[in-house]
């Protein structure tokens, strides 16, 4: 019963992963091609196309530095009441799973999105100057999305791997900065939430 119990637990893990990946990669794809299809101008598809590459480039430095990350240094910080450093525990203490959220999720998220926005910025381009070659601006266009997403990782990961703890820390700042922004009764009700939770762990133990 004890092996099933966190068997069960992963199955349903990848069952949330699955749905919520679906369902954000289609409500991120549709709200993108409808926005990039308005736009008259080229310019402003092209700066919300760098947006999403650079969402792409920011969660996978936060998911890679939230595994290297260390812990009792924000156990030291958020003993002190340091702002932001509980918030960056949690990410630290949850690496596996920042990391499949930020990495993988958001990451093939914002690349598919990434991908058909730039299918959306050459139909555009093709309408306004006919004349262009469709293959190799087709090439051009994939090749570029390609080229700065994986040099964008690549830079990325070492400052993620390099300077961990201050990644994370910043996350943390930004992540407690969001949370005071909420409605008082939001997160009055996460805290209840969570003092379940803790009661729940607290019986099963």
């Amino acid at each position: 019963m004890g092996n099933n119990r966190p068997r069960g637990a992963f199955v349903r893990h990848l069952l949330f992963v699955l749905a919520g990946t679906f369902t954000a990669t289609v409500s991120c794809a549709l709200v993108s091609e409808t926005f990039v299809r308005r736009m008259e101008a080229v310019g402003l598809a092209v700066g919300f196309l760098f947006l999403i590459i650079a969402v792409n480039i920011i969660f996978d430095i936060v998911g890679t530095a939230a595994t290297a990350a260390s812990e009792p240094t924000f156990n030291a910080m958020a003993a002190r009441k340091v702002s932001g450093a509980s918030e960056g525990l949690w990410l630290v203490r949850h690496a596996d799973k920042v990391a499949n959220f930020a990495n993988d999720i958001i990451g093939d998220v914002a690349g598919t999105v990434a991908g058909a926005l730039g299918i959306s910025l050459m139909t555009q381009v093709l309408v306004r100057w006919p004349e262009l070659n469709e293959l190799w601006l087709n090439i051009l266009v994939t090749a570029a999305i390609a080229s700065l997403t994986v040099v964008g990782k690549a830079a990325g990961k070492r400052l993620a791997v390099s300077e961990p703890d201050q990644v994370i820390f910043l996350a943390g700042r930004i992540m407690a900065a969001w949370g005071r922004m909420r409605p008082p009764f939001w997160r009055k009700k996460r805290a209840l939430n969570r003092k379940g939770r803790q009661f729940e762990r607290s019986r099963a133990g």
